[in-house]
């Protein structure tokens, strides 16, 4: 049966907006350290400019952000569990090609996740220059990113506990310096006219490109989407409200302050727009405050991407790795690969970049990617949900026109950067790519034979003392998603191989799905007491634990009286000493004997490359070790013709 999540997330409560606060809006809610810098940049202050910067934030935050990820996309959530993966098994069934734009979204995320660190915290840090203009920040940003990821192994419960009160610390201050500025240009609050947008991006000297830095303000939007099965919808809408009100306030009071240079540049007056709004005496305060919120700006990225690996484990789109779960509430999880993979991205851009003036010439092209592909599957979603077409295909339009425009404006962000996300993403996606395929290929033309014409010699070998008995019970996992079927070389191990003598032989299959949390199972008694198929179904985000389910399972029928699991040795049976249990696992490897096309044997010698990295089927299943045989057998994808050989004498 699908279990629904538990914890204190998964409904709208005081410590759930706090934590919320804490693990989603880090990247969104550190934006104002460097959006208007980056628009603003080099120009020279004019009224047109602010108000319609002003207004593009407006609008982008409320049509982006509100709209499209907090109203609607958030309904599409898998039992509770958000992200693009998520979001793409919710359609797979009616659209199995969709893995594509899932594939190029998801890692797309991934290299997002690789540069908000960096220039969240460098942007906070430089502004110690303020106060002691030749401090080397440099070492300092590599020092708090590596103690960000070092502390991700308690778990996202505890990071949001401890970072939520700075969070609410920092809207807070976002939203007092905004309320202390507006009061200088109060006609600022015009800027909620749309037409002061419309004038900038129509009229002004390149003002459409201006997209490209506007844009930085919602590039958190996809990580909160990914982020909700870590805080759920409840309380990620609840608390939206407040640091949507919060950041706009901050944005209105920066431009307000800019007003009063109206005429000059930012480089004339030394200023950062979001540190001139402080008083020179609340300046190491709001420097202290900012580089504690641009630490926790990282979270959301990471968090999320915990998350979006973990999934495409389970849909087959990524090697298996280690998973930890640091508590037992459901969507805290820790990938340790995925962290330190990030870490090393991370100190990477940083010392290629240096200035996080630099990196905002490369940030946010990544993540328009991520926001086209979602909303390609989100209106797949919507159409499955019986929406009315024309408002699904009209909705789609206007977003894909929305996000269009904002990923063409980020190409030019290409040659100054930008080609570094791409690299990361595509690296990214190459991975993906090549274990999808490789799966694909490898299971093209696995061969199942019918379990019913083995019954009779299983029996006879079951019997046949001649044979040394290998196990009492004997388990292998297969694939095959009938009952009365397996592959072939299960067959041939237990019979050819090495003859493997059981009293009882066990099939195990895994069935991944839909639904993220599904825990079922289903038993078909073959043969009494001879031969049994097991078939768990389990959901997407369950930790395959299939030894210790299979106990359960065999509890269970031992409880209904349905098997006799007592060893069969006479002197162990008369002590009713439960016999004991061998999993036996099929570690393929690709067989010379293959007739494969230049590209597919590329594809499968670089699967079974990754393979190599990856856990090893016990470790991945959760069995015991001690009790499991690792067989090798030949993976023959596509035989060799028939070859006649000659015989001389």
């Amino acid at each position: 049966m699908g279990e629904h999540r538990n914890g204190h997330h998964n409904k709208l409560t005081v410590a759930g907006l706090i934590v919320t606060l804490g693990i989603i809006y880090g990247d969104i809610g550190t934006s104002p350290l460097y959006v208007l810098n980056a628009i603003v940049d080099e120009k020279v202050i004019t009224k047109e400019l602010i108000y319609g910067a002003l207004s593009c934030i407006f609008w982008t935050l409320t049509l982006q952000t509100t709209i499209k990820y907090v109203i609607i996309t958030l309904n599409a959530d898998n039992n509770g569990e958000g992200g693009i993966f998520s979001l793409y098994a919710l359609v797979r069934r009616r659209r199995p090609y969709l893995i594509f734009p899932a594939i190029i979204g998801g890692c797309a995320l991934l290299a997002d996740g690789v540069i908000t660190p960096p220039i969240s915290v460098s942007a906070a840090i430089e502004g110690l220059r303020i106060i002691k203009p030749d401090i080397q920040t440099l070492p300092i940003v590599i020092a708090v990113i590596t103690f960000l990821f070092l502390i991700q192994r308690v778990g996202t419960t505890v990071v949001g506990k401890a970072f939520g009160p700075i969070m609410l610390l920092w809207f807070g201050m976002l939203a007092y310096l905004g309320i202390a500025n507006i009061g200088s240009h109060p006609d600022v609050l015009n800027c909620l006219n749309p037409y002061h947008a419309y004038y900038l991006l129509v009229n002004y000297k390149e003002g459409f490109w201006i997209l490209g830095a506007v844009f930085l303000c919602t590039t958190g939007a996809e990580a909160l989407y990914s982020d909700l099965g870590h805080c759920g919808k409840h309380n990620i809408r609840a608390s939206w409200t407040f640091v949507k009100i919060a950041l706009l306030l901050n944005y209105f009071g920066q431009g307000a302050n800019l007003l009063i240079h109206e005429g000059k540049t930012l480089q004339e007056l030394g200023i950062n727009p979001f540190y001139n709004l402080m008083t020179p005496e609340f300046l190491p305060f709001g420097i202290a405050i900012a580089t504690s919120a641009a630490i926790i700006a990282s979270q959301a990225l990471i968090s999320g991407s915990f998350t979006l690996i973990s999934e495409a484990i389970r849909l087959n789109v990524w090697p298996k790795v280690s998973i930890k779960y640091p508590s037992n509430m459901k969507g805290q999880l820790y990938v340790p690969s995925i962290n330190w993979i990030l870490w090393l991205g991370c100190i990477g851009v940083v010392l290629y970049f240096k200035e996080s003036e630099k990196m905002e010439a490369a940030y946010g092209l990544a993540i328009t990617i991520t926001m086209l592909m979602t909303s390609l599957l989100l209106a797949n979603y919507l159409r499955a949900q019986k929406i009315n077409s024309y408002l699904v295909f009209g909705t789609l339009a206007i977003y894909l026109c929305i996000e269009g425009s904002f990923l063409t404006a980020n190409l030019v962000k290409f040659m100054h950067g930008g080609w570094v996300t791409l690299v990361i993403s595509s690296l990214f996606i190459f991975i993906m790519w090549i274990w999808f395929k490789g799966r694909k290929i490898k299971n093209r033309l696995t061969e199942f034979v019918q379990l019913k014409k083995y019954i009779p010699i299983l029996a006879q070998l079951s019997n046949d003392q001649s044979v040394a008995k290998f196990a009492t019970h004997l388990v292998y996992l297969t694939s095959a998603d009938t009952i009365n079927e397996v592959e072939s070389k299960i067959m041939y191990s237990i019979l050819q191989k090495q003859p493997k003598r059981a009293d009882i032989y066990w099939f195990v299959h895994i069935h991944v799905d839909d639904n993220p949390y599904t825990r079922q199972y289903k038993v078909d008694h073959i043969v009494a007491n001879d031969i049994i198929k097991i078939e768990f179904k389990l959901g997407f985000r369950v930790e395959q634990k299939i030894n210790f389910y299979f106990r359960k399972v065999v509890e269970e029928l031992v409880k209904n009286g349905e098997v006799d699991v007592t060893s069969r040795y006479t002197s162990l049976r008369e002590q009713n000493i439960t016999g004991d249990f061998r999993f036996v696992v099929l570690q393929r490897h690709l067989s010379h004997e293959n007739e494969l096309s230049s590209y597919e044997r590329w594809i499968m010698s670089m699967y079974f490359m990754f393979d190599k990295f990856s856990l090893s089927e016990a470790k991945a299943f959760g069995l015991d070790t001690s009790s499991v045989l690792i067989e090798k057998v030949p993976l023959l994808i596509t035989p060799v013709k028939e070859l006649k050989l000659q015989r001389v004498f």
